[in-house]
């Protein structure tokens, strides 16, 4: 499969909590276990006007990590989340942002991951460390 196809292949895989926040996967790196996702935040998931929750800016970090494990090997089914860090280093407004999802470390039943969430104008406005059980086909 191409990159083109994969990248197709984990969008059609998204979850609906993902699809609802416009969440769609533009890039990833096999060789860096790496993965690009951009999505639209709307006012309706914001606080204080347009301030993104917290809950959905995890939510948003968490998804572009695992989807970085997922982009990388096929035989992953699952990947649940055992421990996740938020870092807010600034506001996270509605409208477009871009998050890059990194593995550090991988073994045989755990994985090590980090993430970077981008504002619109391409400020950092959150960074994720997690852990994340590997569950096997």
């Amino acid at each position: 499969m191409n990159k083109e196809e994969k990248i197709a292949a984990l969008n059609n895989g998204l979850p609906p909590c993902i699809e609802i926040l416009k969440g769609r996967v533009v890039d990833y790196d096999a060789q860096a276990q790496s993965c690009e996702m951009h999505f639209d935040i709307s006012t309706q998931f914001c606080h204080s006007g347009d301030m993104v929750q917290g809950g959905i800016v995890t939510a948003m970090l968490d998804a572009t990590m695992s989807h970085a494990v997922f982009a990388a090997e096929d035989a992953i089914a699952a990947l649940p989340t055992l421990e996740i860090k938020v870092s807010f280093l600034g506001p996270s407004r509605a409208g477009p942002v871009r998050v890059v999802g990194k593995t550090l470390k991988a073994g045989r039943s755990t994985v090590f991951l980090e993430g970077t969430l981008f504002d619109g104008a391409g400020e950092i406005a959150a960074r994720a460390s997690a852990t994340a059980k590997v569950v096997r086909r």
